[in-house]
């Protein structure tokens, strides 16, 4: 194979993304913390005042964070080595770089509120990639086992030759978010021409998530070229709408997998999410291993007729009140001990060797002592982010109301967003939702309802409207089931030990603390919310180099998105050693 050169474009001229069907705007999420928003720890500058009595007298009991050894296959060490010596050829590093370049020329965008699959022609383009991936992994294609679900969502089955043992899944989405045709300007390259400048890989779904996909289907390509076979059973779920909420993808992927294999018949599951980063001294790996819940509430307000003149306020005024309450109200956010956050915390005192001395003994003071705790909540819910991160956030995210500007409203709503609290649930955010409007439904007369529950009745008088609030696309989803990290959790171990392993192995490295893991959290969804019952052990982790959080250029869902080839090549690197 050719070399790849700085410069070369993997432009399919058959593809034009922009003349394709397309959204004005498209949802966005924040893929993963690594910690990056450790850089916030401004908030240690609050810390100034001198060691409290109380803290001095403290001794830590039990082992903070503790760590595995890097660890390597035994079976199959000879073959670990091969692979590692291919993927540092030259030749290797162009076929990659060619295999993702061509992935990202296929503008698999999709869409919120997209049509079912055989009605919108948007989802056509799916077919597309799918005809590319059988080209580029011809081994993959012929030796594993293909389904497709849904039409567009892939299971590969990697059948292993113990069916005692539990399968793994590995997941990736082959979506992307839709590039807004009127950025296109700003790109430094074309959004769908996988440019590589000789450095990095540009193009719309680079890193979110074809770097992840493209990744696992190389590492198994070549896994099947140095003849490997494996013992356990490997799953491959690509699903296709993760940027629109998973439904007609992972959703269907999840509901096939539960009924083939059963209600926790996986041994883990590993998909897109963290990775690693560069802070206070030291290297720290955040496996996602929680995620919030989300709600849409929509808060509507109605009225049969004209507002009796004496209230003064339409129901576009009165809905306003109503959303300033919302904004006046916030949820109340505390630092618990079982929140990943603080577990992440944990890991940075105790193995950052660079990182606030003050802070890090009252994070570390704080594992046994409450009176530590609420002075470490203090200063943490001090930082927004970490506060947002924490708690239950909530966020007014659309509004309507009137038709006309001579014509009084006869309806006005509004939709706030919530993200939910790992300690939290959907129900306690509608009780919080449903408490908090109904001195204010008093005030205005309103028949009040909240999800399906009467809260206030006109009383035999007559009201001036109604007030609804409702799950405003019957998606609530709970926080996620936070999978097990403690010393029997050989899932957990195994993780770590494979993702000490791919570190040292990238750069030459001998010992296990090169590279510290902790656990982490997303602050966004992803496609994992669909494999619950599949399994206890679900990760969100694609090993991704941050660097030292100070390359802005990343372009996750908005201009200039990219990966770079060094960073890939790690990714496929850490793939097999997962199998």
């Amino acid at each position: 194979m050719s070399s790849v050169e700085k410069g070369d474009y993997l432009v399919s001229a058959s593809l034009d993304p922009f003349t394709l069907p397309r959204q004005k705007g498209s949802k966005t999420k924040q893929l993963f913390i690594t910690l990056i928003g450790a850089t916030c720890l401004c908030v240690t500058l609050l810390w100034t005042q001198d060691r409290p009595v109380w803290l001095s007298k403290y001794t830590t009991k039990g082992d903070l964070c503790p760590q595995v050894d890097s660890l390597q296959p035994n079976k199959n060490n000879e073959l670990w080595k091969a692979l590692g010596r291919a993927i540092d050829t030259d030749e290797f590093k162009n076929r990659a770089i060619l295999w993702l370049g061509g992935a990202v020329n296929v503008p698999t965008e999709s869409y919120d509120e997209m049509g079912p699959v055989g009605e919108d022609p948007r989802w056509e383009t799916f077919g597309l990639l799918h005809e590319y991936l059988l080209k580029a992994f011809p081994l993959t294609h012929s030796s594993l086992e293909l389904t497709k679900i849904n039409t567009y969502a892939l299971l590969y089955t990697w059948k292993g030759s113990d069916s005692s043992l539990k399968p793994v899944l590995l997941a990736a989405h082959q979506d992307v978010v839709p590039v807004d045709p009127t950025t296109v300007g700003q790109w430094t390259h074309p959004p769908y021409s996988g440019y590589f400048d000789g450095e990095r890989i540009w193009g719309r779904g680079s890193a979110d998530d074809k770097g992840g996909l493209v990744g696992i289907l190389s590492a198994v390509e070549l896994l099947l070229e140095n003849g490997f076979k494996p013992t356990r059973t490997i799953l491959l779920g690509f699903g296709f709408d993760e940027e629109a909420s998973g439904l007609q993808g992972a959703a269907r992927l999840g509901e096939y997998l539960l009924d083939t294999y059963g209600k926790d018949s996986i041994s883990m599951v590993v998909d897109e999410g963290g990775g690693f980063i560069e802070q206070y001294g030291s290297v720290i790996a955040t496996p996602g291993i929680a995620e919030k819940g989300y709600l849409d509430t929509r808060v509507e307000v109605n009225t049969p007729g004209v507002i009796p003149a004496s209230h003064r306020r339409t129901h576009i005024g009165i809905l306003s009140k109503l959303l300033v309450a919302f904004e006046e109200s916030p949820y109340e956010v505390t630092l618990p001990r079982e929140d990943p956050l603080y577990t992440t915390l944990q890991c940075f005192s105790k193995h950052a060797p660079s990182f606030p001395s003050k802070l890090g003994k009252l994070i570390r003071a704080s594992a046994n002592s409450d009176k530590a705790l609420r002075a470490l909540e203090k200063i943490i819910l001090g930082d927004p982010v970490y506060k947002s991160l924490l708690g239950t956030t909530q966020a007014i995210d659309l509004i309507q109301g009137g038709v006309k500007t001579n014509a009084l409203p006869e309806q006005a709503w509004a939709i706030v967003n919530h993200r939910i609290s790992v300690i939290s649930s959907v129900d306690k955010t509608k009780e919080h939702d449903a408490a908090l409007l109904k001195p204010l439904a008093l005030q205005f007369n309103l028949t009040y309802e909240a999800f399906g529950t009467s809260i206030l009745e006109s009383g035999g008088g007559r009201s001036s409207g109604t007030l609804k609030l409702i799950d405003a696309f019957q998606h609530g989803l709970e926080p996620a089931p936070v999978t097990p990290t403690g010393k029997d959790a050989a899932p957990y171990q195994l993780l770590s030990g494979t993702i000490k392993a791919t570190y040292n192995a990238h750069r030459s490295l001998q010992g296990g603390n090169t590279i510290v893991v902790s656990p982490g959290m997303p602050s966004g969804n992803t496609d994992t919310r669909y494999y619950w019952d599949l399994s206890r052990h679900i990760f969100r982790y694609n090993h991704g180099n941050s660097g030292n959080g100070t390359d802005t250029l990343a372009g996750f869902h908005t201009v200039n998105e990219f990966i770079k080839a060094d960073a890939f090549l790690e990714m496929i690197r850490f793939s097999p050693l997962s199998f």
